[in-house]
């Protein structure tokens, strides 16, 4: 386990990057917090990383799923019936990419042994992240 300490959404978007770097295919990535806590940034922040500054990376919320040529970025907020990750295609992309997962407690059941859970929550001014 590793716990950060970020006071701002300049160091998370650092930190995001530096993690970035540390990823590599296949590989799942769970990020746990509640709403306006930086997932989002922080997925956004990875795919930039690894796909140039340029990347547009819109939030995934309403088409579920956002590829980039091997991440895929899902945001399964809106999901109701675990059935429904085979659909969205959650089981392919975890056998090849770097999937990065926001809300993926429906997927629970789902998720290899090996998956990096990123929990992300208050922290005085700022966020703390810990890492399991």
């Amino acid at each position: 386990m590793k716990e950060f300490i970020l006071s701002d959404v300049n160091q998370m978007r650092k930190w995001a990057a530096e993690f970035a770097k540390e990823l590599s295919a296949p590989v799942v990535v769970a990020l746990h917090g509640d709403l306006g806590m930086g997932k989002s940034e922080i997925a956004r922040t990875i795919i930039q990383t690894l796909r140039g500054a340029d990347t547009v990376v819109p939030s995934p919320t309403f088409t579920i799923v956002q590829s980039y040529d091997g991440i895929s970025h899902f945001d399964l907020y809106r999901l109701t019936d675990a059935s429904e990750l085979v659909e969205v295609g959650l089981p392919y992309a975890m056998e090849s990419d770097i999937t990065l997962i926001e809300w993926p407690e429906i997927a629970a059941d789902m998720l290899p042994n090996n998956t990096i859970h990123v929990f992300i929550t208050e922290y005085e001014n700022g966020r703390k992240v810990v890492i399991k």
